[in-house]
């Protein structure tokens, strides 16, 4: 009896175990089935942008797409929220922004999307505000950006054949691409995000140099998962040969010709119209003027596009910077490449430090007409602040400054930067690079035009003159005995648009010769001024006070104290040359006295209560103060052509 009943109790227990499996198996049944009929619900219920008639629809009613492109890699992040509520406010319903390559993995291989770079927080931000999303993810963007964003490791390759099929681009689009993917198919419209469109590469028309090159982007693209509608972006010209098919062709200009309207519509019939960049201004270069495009050329044209039922997307409705070392530079024309300044201002509708201005209040008359509620108030401009001018009171000449670089490298040729041993041998992208040798005898120092881009020269650790695109030859002073010769080499900009993207190797790319003869053995150092770099500079006992006469190059420390809650402010200094200004470490970017820009912008975000370090490197002089103001200088203006 007691055996049976044993047996009856293990019979049990297997039914239990039986039941309890049914159960969890069915339950998973269930959860499968309710979440795939809760799919095809959503996939039946909405539909996202599609260009099938003459007009947008977006979830099957007729869209205008009334764009802005804010890049958030311009814009620090904590004034994210601030620009797009403020996009939202001007009657803007999508925004656009690039994807730089050459920030997200700096190394290859190394992938940063945080804090700044944080894609997936700006994509969620929009969508919590209402914006709808056009992502142009390149992987050239131009963007008047260092190497259009294409990261400059690329060069390492001799053979490079940047935007083309060559198997040594192509090879390395791929991992960036996996990478980027991965955060941006989650956040399309499909997925319950608000990115409505992907561009394909950028401009393509205007460069052409490979067939097969677009539809291997646009495979790229549709491979990893990327299922919203596809656009192409070029100018007037770049139609010809910029589009891919599959792809809706969309065009670029500042003025509108009908010529060119009817042209894309020759080319692509029965489908809808969209400047994908109305350039609401435009770029400045260092030596050049400020350009301006006045609201009142801008509004007649925005309001024509609107009445020919075009949309539009404003390039740039805020421009915000190019902080650090990240504009490019400029060479359509011209006999020599010119750098673009720090500012990215544009002249857009809102300023560089997000003010409203003329040009916003008119475009967000015009565009409450296309809506059928009134828009949201305008959000508060942030306050600003002109403090106190600040004294220098310590210095560090750059010779001092040597040692807190990488492990220099000997070469008996030059080695351009790229190509140097550092940063794990991805070679050095931005700043300068110094090049060392010595000479025994005097005579004229001739550059071969293989400086790029700019080089002071120095005898001994004395100044005696520039190199650069338009001085190649120098004659040396008389010495005796070995001397030093020393050359610091400035990568102003990499090119960011035309057809020299592939020479863009910076440092010193060739021989340079005294008395026609090629020097040699170089002791090379890298000068990127990374973060590391000037936190080891901060903490050097090497600072020397400025009772002491400073020599240059050099770096010069002060000391802002703010007594409340920091406010935005800009940087002035009048009576400086050349160089770079770092603010609790991070880089505000180039000035040079030759204008236009003659101020800095200083996000109040980036300053603390209290003493906030700030660190400027200066080529030749100083007057040994640092003004500051409360509003931008961007120097005489000229109108665009």
């Amino acid at each position: 009896m007691e055996s049976l009943s044993m047996v009856g109790l293990r019979l049990t227990l297997k039914q239990r175990y039986f039941l309890l499996l049914c159960f969890a198996v069915g339950a998973i049944i269930a959860y499968q089935f309710t979440r795939n009929l809760l799919e095809v619900e959503r996939m039946s219920r909405v539909e996202g942008l599609r260009a099938n008639s003459s007009q947008f629809t977006l979830e099957r009613k007729p869209f205008h797409i009334l764009g802005g492109s804010i890049h958030y890699f311009r814009v620090p992040k904590g004034y994210w929220e601030d620009r797009l509520r403020k996009m939202k406010a001007c009657g803007l319903n999508t925004l656009t922004t690039y994807v730089p390559w050459n920030l997200h993995e700096p190394e290859r291989g190394v992938f940063n999307f945080e804090d700044q770079l944080d894609l997936e927080a700006y994509l969620r931000l929009a969508a919590s505000l209402g914006l709808w999303v056009i992502l142009r993810p390149g992987p050239y963007i131009c963007a008047e950006w260092d190497l259009g964003g294409l990261p400059s490791w690329l060069l390492r390759d001799k053979n490079m054949k940047l935007r083309t099929t060559y198997p040594g681009f192509t090879a390395a689009v791929n991992p960036f691409f996996n990478q980027l993917m991965k955060k941006v198919v989650p956040h399309q419209y499909s997925k319950g995000g608000p990115i409505i469109a992907v561009q394909v590469e950028n401009e393509y028309g205007s460069f052409a140099k490979d067939e097969d090159y677009m539809p291997f982007i646009k495979e790229a693209l549709l491979s990893r998962g990327i299922t919203e509608l596809l656009l192409t972006s070029d100018n007037r010209e770049g139609l010809k040969r910029g589009g891919v098919k599959g792809a809706l062709e969309t065009i670029n200009f500042q003025k509108l010709n009908p010529n060119d309207i009817k042209y894309l519509d020759g080319i692509q019939p029965n489908k809808p119209k969209l400047v994908m960049e109305y350039w609401s201004g435009w770029f400045d270069l260092w030596g050049d003027l400020h350009h301006m495009y006045t609201a009142e050329d801008m509004i007649p044209v925005v309001t024509e596009i609107l009445k020919l039922d075009m949309s539009i997307n404003l390039y740039m409705f805020h421009g915000g910077t190019n902080f650090g070392f990240m504009s490019g530079a400029f060479a359509v024309g011209m006999p020599a490449p010119r750098p673009m300044v720090t500012s990215y201002d544009y002249d857009a509708p809102l300023s560089e430090a997000g003010d409203y201005t003329t040009k916003y209040h008119l475009l967000r008359n015009l565009f409450s007409h296309y809506h059928a509620q009134p828009l949201p108030e305008l959000p508060s401009n942030q306050e600003r602040r002109a403090y106190q001018p600040i004294v220098i009171h310590q210095h560090l000449s750059l010779w001092d400054s040597l040692h807190f670089t990488d492990k220099p490298l000997k070469s008996e040729r030059p080695v351009n930067m790229e190509n140097l041993p550092v940063n794990n041998n991805n070679g050095q992208s931005y700043g300068y690079t110094l090049y060392e040798t010595t000479m025994t005898s005097k005579g004229t120092l001739n550059s071969q035009n293989n400086i790029r881009d700019r080089a002071l020269v120095f005898v001994d650790k004395h100044f005696v003159g520039v190199l650069d695109y338009e001085t190649q030859e120098l004659p040396l002073p008389d010495g005796k005995g070995k001397r030093t010769l020393s050359l610091l080499v400035e990568n102003c900009g990499r090119v960011n648009y035309g057809k020299t993207l592939d020479d863009q190797r910076k440092g010193l790319v060739g021989d340079i010769e005294l008395n026609k003869r090629p020097l040699s053995d170089f002791i090379i150092r890298s000068l990127d001024m990374k973060p590391g770099f000037v936190n080891r500079l901060e903490s050097s006992g090497h600072w020397m006070s400025m009772h002491q006469r400073p020599s240059f190059p050099g770096f010069f420390q002060a000391r802002l104290y703010v007594n409340s809650f920091p406010k935005d402010t800009f940087i002035k200094l009048p009576g400086w040359s050349k160089g770079v200004v770092f603010i609790n470490g991070k880089n505000l970017g180039r000035y040079w006295s030759i204008g236009p820009q003659q101020t800095l912008y200083v996000p109040g975000l980036w300053l603390h209560k209290g003493d906030n370090q700030v660190i400027v490197f200066e080529e030749q002089e100083t007057d040994g103060k640092i003004q500051f103001a409360s509003s931008p200088d961007y120097g005489m203006t000229v109108d665009v052509q």
